[in-house]
């Protein structure tokens, strides 16, 4: 089993990031903004909730998820509940290589 340093992860991290925000704009396209009232974000609802589940599962498991996957139910910055969504990785991902 591979063993990361701290300074392997944070690097892996940052390599990641590029990548996740490429895959998460690329579902993104076409969604209105979040609607839900007092939200200033310019990004549609579960935007931030999908990048941290792809950066998490990317740097967990080495690879793109494949597939439908449930992304879970979140809370907003109010507190305000945001449903659960359904994600096609096959599509958004289809092109993309990890830079590691």
């Amino acid at each position: 089993m591979e063993t990361l340093t701290p300074y392997d992860h944070e690097n892996q991290a940052n390599l990641c990031l590029t990548t996740v925000k490429e895959i998460v704009e690329r579902w993104a396209e076409g969604k209105p903004n979040n609607q839900s009232p007092g939200s200033n974000s310019d990004k549609p609802s579960g935007y931030y909730r999908l990048t941290n589940y792809l950066t998490g599962y990317i740097m967990h498991n080495k690879t793109l998820p494949k597939g439908v996957h449930t992304m879970p139910e979140g809370r907003d910055r109010f507190n305000q509940l945001e449903p659960s969504f359904t994600v096609d990785f096959d599509g958004i991902t289809k092109g993309i290589v990890l830079p590691f």
